[in-house]
């Protein structure tokens, strides 16, 4: 298990990660119809091109987008024996990293920020079948070392007012709400709020 910055041969993991993820967590406070626009086949083509520039060409150098990984390792039962130490040396050659989360970040863009201080966590998403494993908070920390190597002193995310397993866990982690929302108009009001947390 671990964290590392995203690569091309990444984007179709991430982006069907992002979809399953979406799926699961938003199923419950989103109205169906614009649920499905966000995570259809037309929309996830779209993410996926977008996750391809974010990852290949990010806006500026303080853009990132990181992934969680899982190794797998293949059942060697399955390898015919090929003398002392073939077996795994085949296995290793094998081994690959599964994607099971991702987040992104990058300058602030809220007009009351101030982006060469405050960031935003633009994405923090795991895969529906991989929670509860670390990955949220492994993703949570590896982010916050890249925002201070950067010299950031802050960052803010939006997260859906109605999303309570996401702001319980970035409460556990020292975030707070800054009074700041948005109302979105998807069919009816769905409101956000803006969480911050200072990472000097």
């Amino acid at each position: 298990m671990g964290v590392r910055p995203a690569r091309l041969e990444d984007v179709d993991a991430v982006t069907s990660t992002q979809i399953r993820a979406w799926k699961c967590a938003y199923r419950d406070f989103l109205p169906p119809g614009p649920l499905e626009q966000m995570t259809g086949p037309a929309a996830e083509k779209m993410w996926r091109r977008q996750w391809d520039e974010a990852i290949l060409s990010p806006p500026t150098p303080r853009h990132r987008v990181l992934v969680a990984v899982e190794r797998v390792v293949p059942d060697t039962d399955a390898f015919t024996a090929l003398g002392p130490g073939g077996v795994l040396a085949t296995a290793a050659q094998r081994a690959s990293d599964r994607v099971v989360g991702l987040a992104s970040h990058g300058p602030a863009e809220d007009p009351d920020l101030r982006p060469g201080t405050t960031a935003e966590l633009l994405t923090l998403l795991i895969d529906p079948n991989h929670i509860r494993r670390g990955h949220g908070s492994r993703l949570l920390n590896a982010t916050v070392d890249f925002l201070r190597e950067d010299g950031y002193d802050t960052v803010v995310t939006w997260v859906f007012a109605d999303n309570h397993p996401m702001l319980g866990f970035l409460e556990s982690a020292g975030w707070g709400e800054d009074e700041a929302e948005r109302v979105l108009d998807m069919g009816r009001s769905i409101r956000m709020i803006r969480l911050g947390t200072d990472i000097r």
